[in-house]
């Protein structure tokens, strides 16, 4: 095998690999709701506070797949009264280093905006910006 066909198929498997991170973790929702979930287990009704702006169907739907993917674990307590709560399982405990990588690499380059809402991309500051 030459060198080039290695580099093509690494190429090829790492493009694989990050296609299907962010196919899952890059669907709205998904990574809010692992993040909610990494202080501890939570209900439904404390998962659709701590994720503001999404439905109660939405939400079901999500950590249905979260749950498919074996990220989270429904758990039911019969009661009574009957409660349902959400955990990470150990492979969605696995992603811990990564979404805390995440959350310091946007607060360093996405930062919030002034009306609230969606961050706002902005430049990574130069040697000589940053020396200013």
């Amino acid at each position: 095998m030459t060198q080039e066909q290695r580099d093509a198929g690494q190429c090829a498997a790492a493009g694989s690999a990050v296609e299907r991170v962010f196919a899952l973790l890059g669907k709205r929702w998904n990574g809010v709701i692992l993040a909610s979930l990494m202080s501890g287990p939570g209900r439904f009704v404390e998962l659709r506070r701590a994720v503001n702006g999404i439905s109660e169907r939405v939400l079901s739907d999500r950590l249905a797949e979260l749950g498919t993917a074996g990220l989270v674990s429904r758990e039911v307590d019969a009661g009574p009264p009957l409660r349902v709560s959400y955990r990470l399982t150990p492979a969605g405990e696995a992603l811990r280093p990564a979404l805390e990588e995440l959350t310091q690499w946007a607060g360093r380059f996405l930062p919030e905006s002034e009306q609230g809402g969606c961050p706002s991309l902005r430049e990574p500051e130069t040697a000589d910006a940053a020396s200013a």
